[in-house]
């Protein structure tokens, strides 16, 4: 069986882990092995983390939401039904953004779903 020397590609491979090791602490930024370990663990963890990324901010909308239902007198579960009757398709995250930058707005859009409710 022929020798394999692999010649610069394993300089490339090592210098591409070495280079995404960058600015972790003493021989996890230096070290082929280290560094190797370092990176993918941090790659594992960036891939899970996106994913309870987008699950954690659905729920402090919905917390926002939510508080800012109340001040208006309906409660969250009764203000989302309110929202589906009248036809208004804004998801959580434009509503939290409008609850917080704008309260006249949220006030309006509560009474639609209040109407909606009543109506239906």
């Amino acid at each position: 069986m022929p020798r394999v020397k692999r010649g610069n590609k394993r300089v490339q491979r090592r210098k591409k882990i070495l280079g995404l090791a960058k600015g972790y602490r003493l021989t996890k930024s230096k070290l082929h092995r280290s560094a190797k370990e370092s990176v993918d663990r941090a790659l594992r963890f960036s891939y899970r983390d996106r994913r309870t990324k987008k699950r954690d901010f659905r729920g402090l909308f919905i917390i926002r939401v939510g508080a800012a239902a109340r001040k208006n007198n309906i409660s969250y579960s009764r203000f989302m039904s309110g929202l589906k009757k009248a036809n208004i398709a804004l998801d959580r995250r434009v509503l939290a953004e409008i609850a917080i930058k704008d309260p006249e707005t949220f006030t309006q859009i509560t009474e639609s779903a209040k109407a909606a409710l009543v109506a239906a």
